[in-house]
């Protein structure tokens, strides 16, 4: 009886279309790899050199602090109350009334009453707006800015595109916040607004 013998497996050459899809696939794997570990350099920058604290005895016209962290209102008024401005806005208060405030900062009441009150700002961009207008409105050509150190970077960004040049902003970081954003937060966001910057839009 003759024994048939089996024909060995016949492998088939990947296609030109296979062969493609593999090599997109790795381009684009590559090229999330190479985004993430940016990304992981760029927050190592964005902690290890956070802005600092600027000295009391640095004048300006005026100081802005930005609500969204403790410490942020106290810090303010130890500016005015150094000498080093004589006006404070404390931007983005939303309905707050001035006890609410000064209960909610640990100030008392008293020490509000010269400080003037941004009500319409919601978020960092419009933080910026609401300290343009009151800025032109009283004419200062020099600000200092208080708000967390992750915070301060986008803050600035913001207010920079907005302001008229010749204004100078001096930035002035609260170090320590427990209920600030965390320090990668802050730094995705400072990356998509820079982003939108450089592309032109608002």
């Amino acid at each position: 009886m003759a024994v048939r013998r089996r024909k060995p497996p016949q492998f088939r050459p990947l296609g030109s279309r296979a062969k493609s899809r593999l090599s997109f696939a790795g381009i684009v794997g590559r090229a999330i790899a190479a985004l993430g570990l940016a990304w992981v350099v760029g927050l190592l920058w964005f902690s290890l050199a956070l802005p600092q604290p600027a000295p009391l005895t640095a004048h300006t016209d005026a100081v802005v602090v930005l609500t969204g962290g403790g410490g942020r209102l106290a810090r303010g008024l130890a500016v005015v109350d150094a000498g080093a401005a004589p006006r404070l806005l404390f931007s983005g208060v939303g309905r707050a009334t001035r006890a609410q405030i000064a209960e909610a900062n640990g100030v008392k009441l008293t020490r509000l009453k010269d400080v003037d009150l941004g009500y319409e700002a919601v978020d960092t961009r419009s933080n910026a707006e609401e300290t343009a207008r009151w800025v032109a409105k009283n004419g200062f050509k020099s600000i200092r800015l208080v708000t967390s150190a992750g915070h301060m970077r986008r803050a600035r960004l913001e207010l920079s595109a907005i302001l008229p040049g010749g204004i100078a902003i001096l930035p002035d970081s609260v170090p320590v916040e427990p209920d600030a954003p965390g320090i990668a937060t802050e730094y995705t966001k400072y990356l998509l607004r820079l982003a939108a910057r450089t592309a032109g839009a608002d």
